[in-house]
């Protein structure tokens, strides 16, 4: 069960201030190798204020199942750089205003340094991939690639205003646009870890809900924006009227399946903390 506890949530983030610095460090040494590139002032922007989880996730993943090492932090480094190029696309293609309380980049910088940003970032991207001795890791990027743009496309399709939207098609988007970033940042964390097949499956699946759930906090979060998705979904329970409090109930399920994946693992503070991270997936309000 998940518990709303702040007290979890500030135990997650002082659990895994390692990882969090880690990740930070790493994304500054990659970033100074492009600090000749036109793209150095833009970049540093776009992956200013970030809260950092995908990669964080991909960490506790790799420790939960062996150690971290040098590789969980390059491809950490590849997992929120693929997040932040789908971020600089997304705003275009929602025409947002801000980010992270800031103007959003393609506000700051235009569409067309924008759109050259993020093909650059994909650059980056496989040359870390080129880096890492074990294929899989390019070919999870590449699906988490390629899933990420069908959900884009997916909701791109969809016009909340004129249409109602199945709860099966609301889910099969966020699961391709958002929660697959979060199944390969986790897979890859077991893969690199040296996890067993069942310890890898159970990683992979504990992204998707954990990832599933965190997008559906989010649209709770942006409820009162214009042209919401969820606000077009169609709640075939006669019980659940309201669909704010589906959606709430909804998240606290994939929060709640996201965990009980995690019994798979032996008992450490990286799956502790892999276990509160689902509670502060869908408690925060940021």
């Amino acid at each position: 069960m998940v518990i709303r506890d702040a007290s979890l949530i500030e135990s997650f983030r002082l659990k895994t201030t390692d990882q969090f610095s880690r990740t930070e460090a790493a994304l500054e040494k990659e970033m100074k190798r492009y600090s000749w590139s036109p793209f150095y002032g833009p970049l540093l922007y776009a992956l200013e204020g970030g809260k950092r989880i995908r990669p964080v996730i991909l960490m506790l993943a790799s420790e939960a199942v062996g150690s971290g090492n040098e590789d969980s932090s390059l491809v950490a480094v590849a997992i929120e750089l693929l997040h932040t190029e789908s971020i600089i696309h997304d705003d275009i293609i929602d025409d947002e205003e801000s980010r992270r309380d800031r103007v959003a980049f393609h506000i700051k910088y235009g569409n067309e340094t924008s759109l050259l940003t993020a093909d650059f970032v994909f650059g980056m991207i496989l040359d870390i991939a080129s880096k890492c001795e074990n294929p899989r890791i390019a070919k999870e990027l590449s699906n988490a690639a390629l899933r990420m743009c069908e959900g884009e496309f997916l909701e791109l399709k969809m016009d909340p205003t004129v249409q109602r939207i199945t709860w099966d098609k609301y889910i099969e988007t966020i699961s391709k646009k958002t929660a697959s970033l979060f199944q390969t940042a986790a897979k890859m964390g077991a893969i690199i870890g040296g996890g067993t097949d069942a310890e890898i499956a159970a990683l992979s699946d504990y992204g998707l809900q954990l990832g599933i759930g965190y997008q559906i906090q989010d649209d709770i979060l942006d409820w009162d924006k214009d042209g919401k998705m969820t606000k077009a979904i169609v709640i075939e329970s006669e019980a659940d009227s309201d669909n704010i409090a589906y959606l709430r109930r909804m998240s606290e399920t994939h929060a709640e399946l996201a965990i009980s994946r995690l019994g798979e693992l032996r008992q450490s503070t990286a799956k502790e903390s892999l276990s509160e991270l689902a509670d502060f997936s869908i408690t925060r309000s940021v």
